[in-house]
């Protein structure tokens, strides 16, 4: 008898699964990321027999959820595993009276829009594999995340702390901003960057990217150009772009001028 594909909730006991899914896709999640999107989420998996296929998860923050990694493994793709668990994560925010967002990736943007997600803005990956040149040491302030409730739209500081511990030598503060990092299954990545303004945003970018081993990522907004350019002026490429995307048209949550690299599209 062929055996079905079972739908279940994740847990724990699926991160070997998870993990291997990253790995499929070439995402640079690790087993901290996957342990800390099922801690502050929940998702749903479908299996066939003990083999994890297909994975999403939804990320509450006050009034609105991410919908995050919307993965299925190679062999079972094009079988509408995606459109059925994100479906299902959709129906679930609802029921819930939270907006979903989500960054999509170019092959996912159309499927999402199919789904009732709108463009909002946009950012781009960029990485690196070379040492930065060393730079003279300053004195950084313990980061102060008070800003972020405005420029994310929600309380995320449960996210933020359990960040601030997984490369602490990119936690950075500085008079209205803060930068962190984390470290990755392929790269490690610097992110969320918050500041008041660009200048701010730059300088506390060169200390994390001097203090982070390579390789590393970054995700940079598009409505800072000049960052995106001093970033290639030091050797980083574009890897891919992303676009920020509302379930039902609306606008992003928070204020988008005072982010300028975001956390990764699983977190916001």
């Amino acid at each position: 008898m062929t055996e079905s594909i079972r739908e279940h909730a994740l847990g724990p006991e699926h991160l070997a699964g998870c993990l291997a899914l990253s790995q499929a896709a070439k995402w640079n999640q690790n087993e901290a990321d996957w342990r800390l999107m099922l801690g502050i989420g929940h998702g749903w998996g479908l299996s066939l027999g003990t083999t994890l296929v297909a994975t999403t998860l939804v990320l509450p923050y006050g009034s609105f959820a991410w919908i995050s990694m919307v993965l299925v493994s190679p062999e079972h793709r094009r079988r509408g595993h995606a459109s059925r668990l994100l479906r299902k994560a959709i129906a679930h925010l609802e029921e819930q009276g939270l907006t979903p967002v989500l960054d999509a990736t170019p092959a996912g943007r159309e499927v999402y829009r199919q789904e009732g997600f709108r463009d909002t803005w946009a950012f781009k990956r960029f990485q690196a594999a070379a040492s930065p040149a060393a730079k003279e040491r300053k004195t950084w302030s313990v980061p102060d995340f008070s800003i972020d409730v405005e420029a994310f739209g929600a309380d995320r500081s449960a996210l933020l702390r359990a960040l601030q511990k997984r490369l602490p030598q990119c936690a950075l503060g500085a008079p209205g901003g803060f930068a962190l990092g984390r470290d990755g299954r392929e790269a490690q990545q610097v992110g969320p960057l918050v500041a008041r303004d660009e200048d701010t945003a730059l300088e506390l970018l060169e200390a994390a990217l001097a203090a982070a081993p390579r390789p590393v990522y970054v995700d940079v907004v598009d409505h800072a150009p000049r960052m995106q350019a001093w970033l290639e002026q030091r050797g980083f490429v574009l890897q891919r772009p992303f676009t920020r995307m509302v379930h039902g048209g609306g606008p992003a949550p928070g204020n988008e001028k005072l982010v300028y690299l975001v956390a990764g599209p699983e977190l916001g």
